[in-house]
Order: structure tokens, then sequence, then C-alpha cells
């Protein structure tokens, strides 16, 4: 960083009784209040190079000890101690950090051409033009610096100098890049490389405020030679480098702090100018960089508008994510599971929308076919890592599962390990549950291996299974599949319906049927001939009506009598606790015989 020296005399100021002053033979003669602080000066060295000063003493007449307020000085006490060295001609030293204030308080202080030649305007102003602009860096600081002095660096031009300096140098070509920049990407050396990387400039820029940036980012794309994708990039610099780290489970490793109002109000402000300022051209940031900004958002509690806007550019790029694009921590304490499904499944629902929006051209319809095929691959890996999570909810997992249409599955042998794995990780799972998770399943889309598998699954509802072999047999494999599979069916029908009731008897016949009785009323699964499944056959692929009933009644009497087994059991408890009443006969008799007296 360059610098500029004025002055030769040695600083001489001191502090004495709350006031400034200077070692020197002279007694002071004008007392200049700046803010909090008084300076004991002389009128000699300042009013020749002052011409505000020269205007108010000239009003105020020849009088000693004269005071001038000057609250209003852009830069306060240290911007006017550097003026008042400049006219003792004390060595100042002024560099691309204090020039802004330094600066401003000289055109204030009337320090120019026009009151003596050589003045501190004029030198500022060389040191301005000939060694800040024309630096990288010292272009950045100076415009970071008239952040504290916004509207005195605009009517003096120098936030307009300084965008136009740093734009100009971000739009130079790499191969005539000569001076220094920060780029600290992983994997890159200086020393080992030559060329100059084309987004070399975004980590200067990311050391701006939120409003310079802005301002520069615009400057750029006004001009329409930069690639959006570079645009892109300083977007994805700034955010990781003033946007809260949402990717790690534990907020003390991802540095999170609790969310102030203050803090709150900073980061939606950086948040909606980041998203403002995205180019619209598809593929300028990556898909993953829009997630990490839509759980921000979450995070953060941003706008509306924001979150909508973000959920709309990640449903137009859903088809590029990855899995480790996904895989966001839950940072709700309400919640107990681990991962962040809601932002999965809102974007999801957005891509469906847009999905339904689209024209009946053939050609647009085969590749976003092929995207929404390719995302609901990706959707049966994501549901795969998600439901190992012990705390993840069923309501989670169905809403990830039908959040996709039909067409986005050909098959559902994915969707199956899912819900496998799922109820392997949770085994106190009810069975209202387990059947409100497996009705996603679509048991004809399912491979013979994965079928031959879920009959054997005693995981699954009796109904997913019952349904899994009515198609094996419906897709003609009766001499191998029938065999095995139907005597399964029996084995866990069987065992479902003597689990649901103690008084129920089950008997498999010869013939391999099923009957159950209870009271007079009598339930019967019956092994079909080929010619009945043809008749019973529905031409909406769903089970055939006769055998929907006979599954509705029998889940029917499960619920019933696991019903009678809790009465039961609470009567028990009951009898437990209560104290045993003691009847005579004599009073049993009696009762009997109004009984009898009352028929």
């Amino acid at each position: 960083m360059k610098f500029m020296k004025l002055g030769i005399r040695p600083d001489t100021f001191y502090t004495e009784e709350a006031t400034r002053t200077l070692i020197s033979d002279l007694r002071g003669d004008i007392v200049i209040q700046v803010n909090d602080t008084s300076y004991l000066l002389h009128k000699f060295p300042l009013l020749p190079k002052c011409g505000l000063l020269q205007r108010l003493c000239s009003e105020s007449g020849d009088s000693n000890n004269f005071t001038v307020e000057l609250h209003d000085l852009p830069g306060g006490e240290e911007a006017f101690e550097l003026c008042a060295k400049f006219c003792y001609g004390i060595t100042i030293n002024v560099s691309a950090r204090n020039f802004v204030p330094a600066f401003c308080a000289a055109k204030f202080l009337r320090m120019n051409e026009s009151v003596e030649k050589g003045n501190m305007v004029l030198k500022l102003e060389a040191f301005f033009a000939s060694c800040i602009l024309e630096g990288w860096k010292d272009s950045i600081v100076t415009l970071q610096s008239t952040s504290n002095l916004p509207e005195w660096s605009e009517t003096y031009g120098i936030t307009r100098k300084c965008i136009d300096s740093i734009v100009e140098k971000v739009l130079t070509p790499p191969s005539k890049v000569a001076w220094s920049y920060t780029y600290t990407r992983p994997g890159y050396s200086k020393k080992s490389r030559h060329s100059v990387p084309k987004d070399w400039w975004t980590e200067d820029i990311s050391d701006l405020d939120i409003d310079m940036f802005r301002c520069i980012i615009t400057a750029i794309k006004t001009t329409c030679i930069m690639p959006p994708q570079l645009i892109g990039e300083a977007l994805h610099v700034y955010a990781c480098r003033w946007l809260p780290d949402t990717t790690k489970k534990s907020p003390l490793e991802a540095g999170l702090v609790p969310q102030t109002e203050g803090l709150k109000e900073k980061n939606w402000l950086i948040l909606g100018t980041i998203v403002s300022m995205i180019p619209g051209d598809r593929g300028s940031v990556s898909v993953g960089f829009l997630l990490r900004l839509l759980s921000i958002a979450y995070y953060v509690g941003a706008s509306p508008v924001t979150k909508s806007e973000l959920i709309r550019r990640c449903s137009l790029q859903f088809e590029e994510a990855t899995m480790s694009d996904l895989l966001f921590p839950s940072h709700l304490t309400s919640e107990g599971h681990s991962y962040d499904v809601d932002l999965v499944v809102a974007v999801l629902e957005s891509l469906v929308v847009l999905w339904r929006r689209q024209p009946p051209t053939a050609a647009e319809n085969r590749h976003f076919l092929g995207s929404i095929r390719k995302v609901g691959k990706l959707i049966d890996s994501y549901i795969q890592v998600v439901v190992k999570d012990v705390n993840m909810p069923v309501s989670k997992i169905v809403s990830l599962a039908e959040a996709l249409p039909d067409i986005a599955r050909p098959e559902h042998d994915d969707l199956y390990k899912a819900i496998n794995i799922y109820l392997k990780a949770h085994p106190d799972l009810s069975k209202a549950d387990r059947k409100r998770l497996c009705r996603s399943l679509d048991c004809q889309k399912l491979s013979p291996e994965v079928r031959a598998h879920a009959v054997k699954n005693e995981r699954l509802p009796l109904r997913t299974v019952v349904q899994v072999l009515f198609f094996e047999q419906e897709r003609g494999s009766k001499e191998t599949n029938h065999k095995l599979l139907l005597p399964e069916l029996i084995r866990r029908g069987t065992q479902a319906l003597t689990a649901g009731n103690d008084e129920g008897k089950l008997k498999v016949g010869p013939d391999e049927k099923l009957s159950r009785r209870e009271g007079p009323g009598r339930t019967t699964i019956a092994r079909t001939s080929e010619r009945d499944q043809q008749k019973m056959k529905r031409s909406d692929g769903k089970l055939p009506l006769a055998l929907e009933r006979k599954l509705a009644i029998s889940e029917i009497e499960e619920v019933e009598s696991e019903k009678e087994k809790e009465i039961r059991e609470e009567g028990m408890s009951r009898r437990k606790l209560e104290p045993k009443k003691i009847v005579s006969k004599g009073s049993r008799s009696d009762h009997s015989q109004d009984r009898v007296r009352e028929r």
C-alpha cells in the first residue's frame, strides 16, 4: 500500500487538561472546538492555508482567544489534526486508509489553491489520482473507507472514481494483470502457476460492505463484458465470506452465533442483495450454491420473496444437484431429526409445478422427462440416507416420497430399499404408520428380485405383501413363483390373524385355503383359479375388488380384535386394583327371584 509523506517538522502535539496543543514559545490565540476535543493553536500558521478560518476570523474582528466551533467537520478530530499539522509543517503520512477523512476535512476548511499555492487539497488530489486510483488494493481500501463519510465522498466524487477504477481493472484481461491480488483457493499456488486465474478479483472485492459490493457488481454487469459465471463466482465468494455456514451439524462447528436483531437484519440485507444480483442466465451459479442460500434463508428467517425466488431458481437446476448438495442439517431445536427435509420438499414441489406448466412439445417433454427421472433417482438415494435417522418422523418420509409425480420413478426398487431401511431403524413403528409408509410404493414397478424379498419381509404390512403376490401372479410367473410365494402369503396371513384375535381359529387345509371363524360369521381367503383372477382383474392396475374387500375385512377384524384385547386387559387390571366384593348366596337368590317376577 502506497503512502504520501508531507512536512518535515517533528510532531509536538500533546494533551494538557483535556486540551490538545503543541510545544511553542508563543501563546495560543485561537481555540477550535471539534466535537469533545479543544485545540489551543495559533492563527498565523492556520489562517494563510484555511479559507474557512479566514472568513470566520474576519467576521469576528481582531479579538484574542478567538473560539471556533467545527462540530460538523467531516472526519472529526483525527481529520482536523492532520490538517492542522499540515499547516504547521509537521510530518504526516497519508495513505488509502486515511485519505477520505483528510481530503473531506481539507475541502471543508477550504485549503485549496485559491487560498495559497501548493495547498493541501492539491497535494491530496495528486496522490489520489497517481497512487490510489492506479493501485488495485488501494482503490478497494479507499472505497471501503467512504462508508464512514458516504455523503461527503459522493459530493467530492471519491466513490465514483474508486468504483470506475476497480471496474476497469476487473475487466482487464488476465494476461495483462500486473498488480498484486489475493487468491487463496485450495490447490492454487502462484509459484507453480504462471497464468492469472479469471476470477482473480473476487476475493479482494469481498472485503467491501454489501452496498459497495453491489455497486461494483452492478457496474460490471452493465458493461455486458464479464461472463455470468464469473459474476456468479464473485457472489459465491462474498456469500462464503459474510453469511453463516449452515452445512455443519453443530452450531459451534459451523461458527453460528445467536441471531441478535442487528445480526439478523445484516444477514437479511446481504442475502437479499446477493439473490437480487444473481444473473438470469442458467448455470451462472451452481445449484449447490442456490441450495445453500436457501438453507441460509430458512436459518436467518429471510423474507418470503427471497425464499420463493431461491426455491424457483433451485427447481430450474435441480437435475444438476448431487447428494452432498441436499444434506443440510436441521437447525430447529424443536425438531429432533438431523436433516432439513422441508427444504428438499419445497424445491420438489416447485419442480412439479414447473413440470405441469410445460408446453405439449414432444422434444421439450422428452428433455423434461429425462430431467425429472434423474431427480427421482436422486431423491430415492436421498431418502435412503435420511431414513437412517432414528428421529425422522414418518410424515417427512411420506412427503418426500409423494412429492414426485409417478413418471419420475420408472421403477420403485430404490424406494422399497429406503422403506425397508426405515422399518429396520424404527422397529417400534405402529401398524398405521407402516401402512402409511408403504402406501406410496407401487408393487407393479418392483423387479422380480425385490418382489421375492418383499414377500418374505416380516416388516411389511400384510396388504403390501398381498399386492406383491397378486401382481407377481399377473405377470405370469405361475409355475415358479406361484408355488413359492403363495405359501408365504398363507404364513404371513396366519401370523397376522392369530396375533389379532385370540378367540378366532385358523385352519390350513390340504387345498391351501385359509379360514377364520369368529362367532357365526366366517371370512375366507382362498386361492382362486386363473379364470377367476381374470374376472376379478380391474382396469386401473390395483387389486381386484373382491380381494380388496377381503383385505379390508381382515384389517377391520384386526383393529376390532386389538380393541377387544385392550378392553379385556383394562378390565383385568381394574379387577386387580378394586377390593373383592363378598356377595352372600341369599342375596343372589333374592336377586334372581326379583328378575323372575319382573318377567
